[in-house]
């Protein structure tokens, strides 16, 4: 879910590498400096533009580090004083020249070195961010019970990797249970809501046998720990010997993918978010071998380009329906990405599934509460 940032730790006595950033501004400071330079070899007599080589070490401080910055700022006044002294008797004007430079080399080095604290502070603060995100967001797959299972979180920001969205997938002894939600809002009051959720998820999907009673207890955990605006939506899926059960609490439709057909698992009945006290009604579905299933939350169906939406029922099959789970959403981020041209307006969260079979012939019974309810 973020910029995932890796923060090398160097051994004592070594050196930290230049960056890319480092390269370009110790090259543009290199190219003022020899431009400078060749303009007074053309006029060896005077210094007149000595002073413009106090510009070369704020240029390098844009990027470099400090150590750099002051080692440009040290070539710059050598050859500044190289420039004066040449022209003659050192005036009142060539000091001033010198002295120029070295205040800017010395304001340089202090620019770089707080811009260097705060981009290490950001990184470290990312770096942190991340670790909360994976802490709540455990890998998926790629194997739960009968299903292949997959899971991705495509984040919106190039610079962090953290919202909202949540998903799980546990082997019960109810059968494979999947959630998959979103909390209103974003950053870590959003991560901190997702925890909660996903900590009482992974505490009652082994201790209760009906989907219904889950989401009572799921709306009771959301209720205490969020405001009167604030809202989980969340589908929760089992599968059990082949039967399919999902639940909807406000959140997108899943899509099932059958022998080239998409077909979109809505409700019976609309239902709030959790936080509302969702009364949920349950959709049955008889799965066949080699069915896929996609889960997902809402920044899929609000991404677009100039007011077109990804069509996201159409080019299904051919996203998802390939090699393995994992491929499939391999695929969908890939033209998704090139569809909005590498620019989303939410967090996404997407968790495929496959179901293969019962395993040797077992079956396992029908859940009760679900009893004629399959194909209706």
């Amino acid at each position: 879910m973020l910029c995932r940032v890796t923060m090398p730790t160097l051994p004592p006595g070594r050196r930290r590498p230049l960056s890319p950033g480092s390269r370009a501004g110790l090259g543009a400071a290199l190219v003022l400096l020899a431009v400078v330079s060749a303009v007074e070899l053309a006029d060896p007599k005077t210094a007149d533009f000595v002073g413009l080589l106090a510009a070369v070490p704020f240029l390098a401080a844009v990027f470099a580090f400090w150590q750099t910055v002051l080692v440009v700022g040290i070539v710059a006044t050598v050859v500044g004083m190289a420039f004066v002294g040449a022209a003659g008797p050192i005036t009142v004007a060539g000091m001033v020249n010198l002295l120029g430079i070295l205040l800017a080399t010395g304001i340089a080095g202090a620019v770089a070195t707080i811009r260097q604290r705060q981009a290490d502070r950001i990184a470290e603060l990312q770096r942190l961010a991340a670790v909360a995100q994976q802490a709540v967001l455990r890998p998926l797959g790629p194997q739960v019970g009968s299903l292949a299972v997959a899971g991705r979180y495509i984040s919106a920001t190039a610079a962090a990797d953290i919202g909202g969205d949540l998903y799980e997938a546990l082997d019960t002894p109810y059968g494979v249970r999947i959630i998959i939600g979103d909390v209103r809002g974003k950053g870590l009051d959003a991560v901190r809501l997702a925890s909660i959720v996903l900590g009482s998820y992974r505490h009652v999907a082994y201790e209760r046998n009906d989907l219904k009673a889950m989401v009572t207890d799921l709306d009771r955990a959301v209720a205490r720990s969020v405001g009167d605006e604030d809202f989980v939506t969340a589908a929760l899926v089992e599968e059990r010997g082949g039967t399919l059960t999902i639940v909807n609490c406000g959140h997108p439709a899943p899509l099932l993918l059958r022998r080239g057909q998409v077909i979109p698992l809505e409700p019976p009945a609309p239902a709030p978010p959790l936080g509302f006290m969702p009364e949920v009604k349950a959709r049955v579905e008889r799965l066949e071998p080699g069915d896929r299933l996609l889960l997902f939350t809402d920044g899929l169906g609000e991404a677009r380009r100039e007011g077109e939406f990804f069509p996201t029922a159409d080019r299904a099959w051919r996203l998802l329906g390939h090699g393995t789970v994992g491929d499939g959403l391999a695929s969908l981020e890939t033209a998704l990405v090139d569809w909005v041209h590498g620019r989303l307006e939410d967090d996404i969260a997407l968790v495929l599934l496959e179901y293969a079979g019962p395993d040797d012939g077992a079956t396992m019974p029908m859940p009760s509460w679900e009893v004629g309810a399959a194909g209706s």
